[in-house]
């Protein structure tokens, strides 16, 4: 059961403690209390300042598990503190590596303070948890979507059309590094539930996912050049670097242009024109 008291004590507690800055946040002016405002931590986490506000004040409302996740990345909590508010919440705290939405605060720092360089934050089985304004622009909206949306594997050979940012000739080897990856993260750690049924799950769906994942090929996915096809700024070559957490097994993916091409020049034009223009 939800320690509703607690609960609300700590999320106060943990919002006090920060700084507009410390989440990527203009100060905006004076301040009359410390910390973030309620509205701020409720716009981090994607729920309304309302529901953010009886939560605080204990008053009769229980976060799902998801949300939980979502809070815990919003407030930028340490693993030892994400897993007091999952217990406080009523919840048993998952494992370092569990696909929960959780974000690893140092990355996240990395990410607040990248503002022309795309970046965003992937779990281990490469579902998408956090992208800067530049990465939204390059990729799409992947972070918060509902289910499966943001996986790069589901989004790979369930929805094809989203292949289309990249040339037709990387294709094949798209499909085997992105099968190779998730073989490597299902069976790192011993048994890994969600990762076995999002492989099931897939299995299922994909033909083509089932003669990839038969070649028994795995890799983890590590620094490499990509070759994107973008909508409004045409064709960019850029390095993809991967940062690892190995406490969450959290990747952070920056996207830089590879020198001795126009990526750069691409990449700021698009940053002029904003993620808004981006036609998923």
């Amino acid at each position: 059961m939800t320690d509703r008291r607690e609960l609300g004590r700590f999320l106060r507690a943990r919002r006090e403690a920060l700084r507009p800055a410390d989440v990527g946040l203009v100060p905006g002016g004076r301040r009359r209390t410390p910390g973030l405002r309620r509205e701020e931590v409720a716009m981090l986490a994607n729920i309304s300042t309302d529901y953010y506000e009886r939560l605080e004040q204990a008053r009769g409302v229980n976060p799902s598990e998801a949300l939980t996740g979502s809070l815990a990345r919003a407030l930028r909590l340490s693993t030892d503190e994400r897993d007091h508010l999952y217990a406080v919440a009523g919840y048993q705290p998952p494992q370092h590596r569990s696909a929960d939405g959780y974000a690893d605060p140092g990355l996240m720092h990395i990410v607040d303070a990248l503002t022309e360089t795309p970046a965003q934050i992937v779990d281990e089985l490469g579902t998408v948890i956090v992208q800067n304004t530049a990465a939204v622009a390059l990729l799409g909206p992947l972070a918060n979507r509902p289910g499966r949306e943001g996986n790069g594997a589901w989004l790979w050979f369930t929805h094809p059309q989203g292949r289309r940012l990249y040339p037709q000739e990387d294709h094949e080897v798209l499909g085997r590094v992105i099968v190779a990856d998730l073989r490597a993260a299902v069976f790192r750690h011993g048994p890994h539930p969600a990762g076995e049924q999002l492989v099931n799950d897939l299995l299922e769906r994909s033909e083509e996912f089932s003669e990839i994942w038969e070649l028994g090929e795995v890799a983890t996915v590590r620094s490499a050049r990509k070759t994107l096809l973008h909508p409004h700024v045409g064709r960019l070559d850029l390095q993809c670097d991967v940062v690892l957490s190995p406490s969450t097994g959290n990747r952070l993916f920056l996207y830089r242009p590879q020198p001795g091409t126009d990526a750069a020049e691409r990449l700021e034009f698009l940053r002029v024109l904003g993620h808004q223009t981006f036609t998923t």
